[in-house]
């Protein structure tokens, strides 16, 4: 029997070889250009985030003598451009205080007492408190220019008002502007004497309105008052409440003591300036 040679593509039994059409087909990977530029972008944009992210966290330098010596003119001198609220209120009302002095008074132990008054006319009437005057056999009064003089009440009004008139009065007088309108909340001012010292003011807000205080012996009740939270003490009698402009709303007239100490504890009271009837109506 005579073998034919193997067909093509049949494998030849003598040979440990298969042909090329026997062997698996290969695999091609291919990367092309529309998977390379998003993987270089993302690349790129995390090396810029890690430098930023690197210059940001920094860390500052130290502040120099130099720094602090600047930062603290910069405020001073902020500071400095407009005065405070207060420091106007008391400039605008220090020309009308009044120092406030009584000899025989029958209400103190010493016959001696003292209060605050405040100029409400050009010619140089002072409204008060009548208590701070009641009784009294002598009044002195000094003014802001040092002038001392003695004065006699001219009036008593209902709800703890007295106007005073002073034989001398100060060579340059400065009524004090007189307004109304307190509302719960306003800023105040209380210019006066307590406990002697000379023209000092304390600064609150308008705590109340409309209170009554019942009456006691050798006074009558008072009514329709404003509450406020400045401080006052004995000497502030007398003396003017302010609103935020410096003008007078109120004299002060008595203070809260619950404890029946002659001190300050948070509540003091004002008759409004509207009791007085305005400059106008005022004795001439």
């Amino acid at each position: 029997m005579t073998l034919a040679p193997p067909g093509p593509g049949a494998p030849d039994p003598h040979s440990g070889t298969a042909t090329p059409e026997d062997r698996p087909p290969r695999r091609h990977w291919r990367l092309g250009w529309r998977w390379l530029a998003p993987l270089a972008l993302g690349m790129l944009g995390s090396l810029v985030g890690l430098l930023l992210f690197t210059s940001l966290r920094t860390e500052p330098r130290p502040l120099t003598r130099t720094d602090v010596q600047h930062a603290v003119a910069t405020a001073v001198a902020k500071a400095a451009e407009a005065p405070a609220r207060s420091t106007e209120v008391f400039r605008v009302i220090l020309p009308s205080l009044v120092y406030i002095r009584t000899e025989g008074n029958e209400q103190t132990s010493e016959g001696q007492g003292i209060g605050t008054g405040v100029i409400i006319r050009d010619d140089g009437m002072v409204l008060t408190a009548h208590h701070v005057v009641q009784g009294a056999r002598r009044i002195i009064v000094t003014f802001a220019d040092g002038t001392e003089s003695s004065a006699k009440l001219v009036s008593a009004m209902p709800n703890d008002l007295a106007v005073l008139q002073a034989e001398k009065g100060p060579e340059l007088i400065v009524p004090a502007v007189l307004a109304g309108g307190a509302t719960v909340g306003d800023e105040t001012f209380a210019v006066g004497n307590p406990l002697g010292l000379t023209a000092s003011l304390s600064a609150g807000v308008i705590s109340g309105l409309n209170r009554t205080i019942p009456p006691r012996p050798n006074r009558e009740a008072l009514t329709n008052l404003i509450q406020f939270d400045a401080a006052v003490n004995p000497g502030n009698s007398g003396g003017p409440l302010l609103n935020r402009e410096g003008q007078v709303i109120g004299i002060v007239t008595a203070l809260a003591n619950p404890n029946n100490e002659r001190s300050f504890t948070g509540i003091g009271f004002a008759v409004p300036i509207s009791a007085a009837g305005g400059a106008g109506t005022l004795p001439r």
